[in-house]
């Protein structure tokens, strides 16, 4: 499926950091939930109609605008891959070059931490298609991953619904390995998705797994939930 070359990455280091928001001191209060879900595989075309759906329902840090989201994922022996759906009616799509602060946009995200990795990925993107791709053991201390042909790679492709607005992609197993050389496909999987817009109409944060935080911040890996990779 992809193709057999490889595929530069170029890392910068990020001083400092974005975000989605900043983070204020305190300390993390524990989790009263525990979210599950199963990522299923499958061979050839996707029916997403088939494909279980993550909520993305927690309404944190502000008011409730009405604003929702949620994402499905399922994988085979190549690639993961994600579709995210927002619900919004204001939506707001300005950046569109790599690194850019998509987190200002309508935006859905997907962080995830390889299972006996001690760093996470963080995935963001817009209506666009842009993307702001990281990865680090924690918020002040990430790389950022800058690829020309992202849009390829990844198999972007974003569509306007009646009521917002999806994304599909792919992670490639390769990608991963790149960092993580010796992961695979299965066991379970640390993760978190978010939807959010710091300059929409409505300022809005929601995430899938809870977060007990007192002020916005996604980068928490202790409130990842899990995800199991089904093995059939």
């Amino acid at each position: 499926m992809l193709k057999g070359i490889v595929i530069a990455f170029i890392l910068v280091l990020l001083f400092p950091v974005t975000a989605c928001a900043e983070q204020e001191d305190g300390g993390a209060a524990e989790v009263q939930e525990e979210a599950a879900y199963t990522i299923m595989k499958v061979d050839g075309d996707i029916d997403w109609d088939k494909i279980p759906a993550a909520a993305i329902d927690h309404v944190l840090w502000t008011d409730d605008y009405g604003i929702r989201g949620s994402g499905q994922l399922c994988y085979d022996d190549e690639n993961l891959y994600v579709h995210l759906r927002a619900v919004e009616k204001e939506i707001r799509a300005e950046n569109t070059e790599p690194l850019s602060p998509v987190y200002e946009d309508s935006c859905l995200e997907f962080f995830f931490m390889p299972e006996g990795s001690d760093k996470y990925f963080n995935i963001e993107a817009n209506p666009n298609g842009c993307l702001c791709l990281q990865y680090g053991p924690s918020k002040t201390d990430r790389i950022n991953i800058v690829r020309d042909d992202a849009a390829d790679y990844f198999d972007i492709r974003t569509d306007r619904t009646d009521d917002g607005w999806e994304i599909f992609y792919r992670v490639p197993l390769e990608y991963i390995q790149f960092f993580c050389p010796d992961y695979r496909f299965e066991g379970d999987l640390r993760a978190n998705l978010y939807k959010c817009g710091n300059k929409t109409v409505h300022s809005h944060y929601l995430s899938w797994a809870p977060i007990d935080l007192p002020s916005p911040n996604f980068h928490c890996p202790e409130y990842f939930g899990t995800m199991h990779f089904a093995e059939s």
